[in-house]
C-alpha cells in the first residue's frame, strides 16, 4: 500500500510474504561436491568441503553460518572471482553450462549478464573516480551493445527502479556522494542491469541501519520480481533470511550441514548447530529476559580437519560415533517420541529436501528442538532483591536534560572560515537510575555517539544540563582534577570493536591493569584484581600473559569488559558492544553482561542499533532522530506500544526470526536518508519522512510544520512514557 500527498511526503506498508512465485522444476543453477582450498605457509585451508546446491528460477537460496563458515567463498567460486592460486574443483553449472575451468575472459561475458553479484560493501565496490552512471551503464553497453545514450537512459530507469530520488540528476553523482543505503540500492540496480537468470547477495545488508536494511531488503524484492531471477541471499542474520528465504543452507566448517524450507527449518530444525543459533538470537517480539543460548567454543581450523564431525568439540548431544566418521547430509532420522526416549516414538514423515549431517537427529527430534533442552543454559542470579521496587525510590546515576553539541563547519584549506554549524546533539534526555539498563536507540547520524563523548569527557556541556551521581557536572568539574578522578572511577566504557580498543602490544594483563595503574592502585592490589577480574568474564588467569590477538572476537571483547569492571564502577556505557560478533559470540557476552549486572549491581548505558538486543537487556528505552529525544519509557511498554512514528517504524523495520510470524507481520518503509544535521528544521524534524504527516489533513500538517513538538504522555496515561509528537493517538494506524 502506498500513500503520498501533493507535497511528495509518501510512505509505504508492506507485508513480508514469500518473495516468490511458481518456480521452474529445472534448476538454473546446480553445484555439485564443490571444494575450494587456499594454499598458506600453515597448510592448505579447505575453505569449502563438498558443497552441493540447486536453485530454480524466481527462488530464493538463503545461506546462514558464522564468519568463516564458507558461506562469502562459495559465492565467489560460483563467480569465478578467487584469487588465481585458489584451488577449485567440482561442478558449477549455470543453466546446463559448465563455469569452473573457464577463463577470466569467459567469465566476464557471463558476470552482469547472467549472473550478478551485490557485495557486502558497495563503497568498495564501486570505483570512485567514475560515476554511479557511468558504472551502470558501462554494464549495459558491454552485454547489450547499447549505445552511450540508450545506456545512460537505462541506467537512470534502474536508478528510479530502485528507489534513489531525483536520478536523471544523481546518475551524475560519484559513490562518495551516495549514503550507504543509496549505495547498496545502486549496487542492486547494477546488478539487474541485464536481467541476470541468477542474483548473488553477499551480506547486502550487513552494518545498515534497520530502516535502511528493509528499504535494501525490499528493493532485493523488486529486482527478482523484475528479473525474474533466482536470488541467493547471504547473511549472518537469521531474522532476514527467515522474512526472505524460500529455502535455507545452514553452512558450518566449509559444509552444508542441514538444508530445508525456511518454515520447516525454523520449526523442526534437526542439527544441534542450527538450533543453537536459532536459540543465539535475541526477538524483538519477545518480553522474555532469559538467558540465550550460548555455544561454546570456536569453529575449527580448516587445515587438516579430522574424519570426524566438525561440530563435535562445540556439540551438548556428541558421543563416540561422532568423533569417528563425519555425517553425512542425508534425511534425519526423526521420530514423534512416544514415551520419555526417542526409540519408543513413532516415524514422522521428514518433508522431502530436509537434510541434516548429523548422527544424533533422532535425540534432536526428541527434544522437540527446544534449545535449552540441548545446550546448558546459564542460570542468571535474580537481582529484583538488590534494588528498591520503584524507579523514583532508587539513586539516580545519570539525568541529563536538553543536552546540546554543535561543532563549526568549516571551508577552506589555507584560510578557513565558519560557514555553518553540524547540530549533533540538539536536545537529549536521558534517566538512569541504579540497578537499570536504558538502551540508547537511532539510525546512525542520529547522535547516540556524540551524546555518549560528551558524557564520558565529563565536561561542562555546551547547554542543557548533565547530573551524574545526582551531582551536577558543573559542581564536580568546578573542584577541579579531584572532582573529575572521582567520577571517572565511577564510570567506564566497552567500545564496540575490541580489536581496535585493545592495544595490541600490550599483554592481557597490562590491558586489565591499566585503569588501576591510572588511579594509583598499588601493585600488590593490581596482582590480586586482575586474575579476579579475567575469572569473573569467563576467562583463565593463566592467559594473563597472552596477547589480544591470540584470542577470539569473543574473548576479546570479555577482556574490554573486565577493563572496564576493574575499578569497580557503577555505570558502564557500552558503545555496540555486540554488533561485530557472530550471533552465537554475541549470546555468551549479553549472558555475561546481564549476570554482571545482577552480582555486581551495575547500571549499563547501551548503545546498539539492534533493537532486539535492546529488548533483551534494556529495562528502558531512549529513542534519538536527528540529535534529540523522540521517545522514551520502559521497554516493553515503548516496544509494544510506541507513541511516535519513528519509533513504530523501526520497530516494524527489525526481522523476526520465525517465517511465519515475518511474512503476516508489516512493515512501514520510510523514504529516503535522515535530513542533514547542518540544518535545524522548525516544527516536527522527523516530518520529512513521517508516515504519519502523509495521512494528516491540510490544519494538521500546519502544527507539524510550525510547532516542533515537546515529549508528553498519552492523555490520561503513564507520564514515564513520553512521545515528541503532536498526534500520539494515530500512530496505530500507520501501519493498518
Amino acid at each position: 500500500m502506498s500513500v503520498a500527498d501533493d507535497r511528495g511526503s509518501s510512505m509505504s506498508t508492506i507485508t513480508n510474504g514469500s518473495t516468490t512465485g511458481a518456480t521452474t522444476t529445472e534448476p538454473i543453477l546446480r553445484v555439485r561436491d564443490l571444494h575450494v582450498r587456499f594454499p598458506t605457509p600453515r597448510g592448505t585451508v579447505h575453505a569449502v568441503r563438498g558443497v552441493d546446491l540447486e536453485l530454480r528460477r524466481g527462488e530464493v537460496l538463503g545461506i546462514v553460518g558464522e564468519s568463516g563458515s564458507g558461506k562469502s567463498v562459495t559465492s565467489m567460486a560460483v563467480l569465478g572471482l578467487l584469487p588465481d592460486t585458489t584451488e577449485v574443483s567440482g561442478s558449477v553449472e549455470l543453466d546446463g553450462e559448465e563455469l569452473l575451468g573457464r577463463s577470466d575472459k569467459q567469465m566476464s561475458r557471463l558476470r552482469g549478464h547472467k549472473v550478478a553479484m551485490v557485495f557486502q560493501d558497495p563503497l568498495s565496490a564501486f570505483t570512485p573516480v567514475y560515476t554511479i552512471g557511468d558504472q551502470i551503464a558501462e554494464t549495459v553497453r558491454l552485454h547489450r551493445g547499447a549505445s552511450k545514450a540508450e545506456a545512460r537512459a537505462r541506467a537512470i530507469e534502474l536508478l528510479e527502479l530502485v528507489g534513489i530520488p531525483e536520478p536523471g540528476r544523481r546518475v551524475d553523482a560519484f559513490p562518495h556522494e551516495f549514503s550507504g543505503g543509496m549505495r547498496q540500492r545502486a549496487m542492486i540496480a547494477m546488478a539487474m542491469a541485464n536481467d541476470p537468470d541468477v542474483i548473488l547477495a553477499d551480506e547486502p545488508t550487513t552494518a545498515l541501519d534497520v530502516t535502511i536494511q528493509a528499504q535494501i531488503i525490499e528493493v532485493l524484492r523488486t529486482a527478482q520480481r523484475e528479473t525474474g531471477a533466482a536470488l541467493v541471499f547471504v547473511s549472518h542474520d537469521l531474522g532476514v533470511i527467515a522474512g526472505i528465504a524460500d529455502r535455507i543452507a545452514v553452512m558450518y566448517a566449509g559444509r552444508i550441514v542441514e538444508t530445508a524450507t525456511a518454515e520447516e527449518l525454523f520449526a523442526r530444525p534437526r542439527m544441534p548447530y542450527t538450533i543453537g543459533l536459532i536459540g543465539a538470537l535475541p526477538r524483538l517480539d519477545a518480553s522474555d529476559r532469559s538467558p540465550l543460548v550460548p555455544i561454546p567454543g570456536a569453529p575449527p581450523s580448516l587445515i587438516g580437519l579430522p574424519d570426524a564431525c566438525p561440530f563435535a568439540d562445540r556439540c551438548p548431544l556428541v558421543s563416540a560415533v561422532c568423533r569417528s566418521t563425519e555425517p553425512v547430509l542425508a534425511p534425519p532420522v526423526d521420530v514423534v517420541p512416544g514415551a520419555d526416549t526417542a526409540a519408543a516414538g513413532t516415524a514422522r514423515t521428514v518433508p522431502v529436501g530436509h537434510t541434516a549431517a548429523c548422527h544424533r537427529t533422532a535425540e534432536v527430534a526428541a527434544a522437540h528442538a527446544d534449545a535449552g533442552r540441548i545446550f546448558s543454559l546459564p542460570v542468571i542470579p535474580d537481582h529484583s532483591a538488590r534494588i528498591e521496587a520503584t524507579r523514583t525510590d532508587r539513586e539516580p546515576v545519570v539525568h541529563v536534560e536538553g543536552l546540546t553539541k554543535t561543532f563549526p563547519l568549516v571551508k577552506g584549506s589555507v584560510f578557513r572560515r565558519k560557514v555553518g554549524d553540524v547540530y549533533a546533539v540538539d536536545g537529549v534526555d536521558l534517566d538512569i537510575r541504579r540497578g537499570e539498563t536504558l538502551g540508547l536507540v537511532g539510525e546512525s547520524g542520529s547522535g547516540k555517539s556524540t551524546t555518549l563523548h560528551q558524557l564520558m569527557d565529563l565536561e561542562r556541556p555546551e547547554a542543557g544540563t548533565v547530573e551524574l551521581f545526582g551531582e551536577s557536572l558543573a559542581d564536580a568539574t568546578a573542584r577541579g582534577a579531584a572532582g573529575t578522578r572521582a567520577l571517572r572511577q565511577r564510570i567506564s566504557m566497552v567500545f564496540q570493536d575490541p580489536s581496535a580498543s585493545l592495544d595490541p602490544r600490550m599483554s592481557v594483563y597490562d590491558v586489565v591493569a591499566e585503569p588501576l595503574r591510572a588511579v594509583g592502585a598499588p601493585s600488590s592490589r593490581i596482582a590480586d584484581r586482575v586474575p579476579e577480574l579475567l575469572e569473573l568474564v569467563g576467562l583463565r588467569a593463566a592467559e594473563a600473559d597472552r596477547y589480544p590477538h591470540e584470542f577470539s572476537g569473543g574473548q576479546r571483547q570479555r577482556i574490554s569488559i573486565a577493563r572496564a569492571l576493574a575499578v569497580e564502577p557503577d555505570l558502564v556505557v557500552l558503545d555496540e558492544p555486540v554488533s561485530a560478533l557472530d550471533v552465537s559470540i554475541q549470546a555468551g557476552v549479553l549472558n555475561l553482561l546481564a549476570e554482571l549486572k545482577a552480582r555486581l549491581g551495575l547500571s549499563y548505558l547501551f548503545v546498539s542499533h539492534d533493537l532486539s538486543v535492546i529488548r533483551h537487556v534494556a529495562d528502558r528505552v531512549s529513542v534519538m532522530y536527528l540529535g534529540r529525544t523522540v521517545e522514551e519509557g520502559a521497554v516493553d511498554e515503548v516496544f509494544e506500544r510506541p507513541m511516535h512514528p519513528y519509533t513504530a517504524a523501526l520497530m516494524s523495520a527489525v526481522p523476526v526470526p520465525d517465517p511465519v510470524v515475518e511474512r503476516a507481520r508489516r512493515t512501514i518503509l520510510l523514504p529516503g536518508d535522515p535530513p542533514s544535521p547542518t540544518e535545524r528544521p522548525t516544527g516536527c524534524r522527523f516530518r520529512s519522512r513521517c508516515p504519519l504527516y502523509a495521512l494528516l489533513p491540510e490544519d494538521e500538517r500546519r502544527r507539524c510544520e510550525q510547532e516542533e513538538p515537546e515529549k508528553a504522555p498519552r492523555r490520561g496515561e503513564d507520564v514515564d512514557h513520553r512521545a515528541a509528537c503532536h498526534y500520539p493517538e494515530k500512530v496505530p494506524s500507520i501501519a493498518a
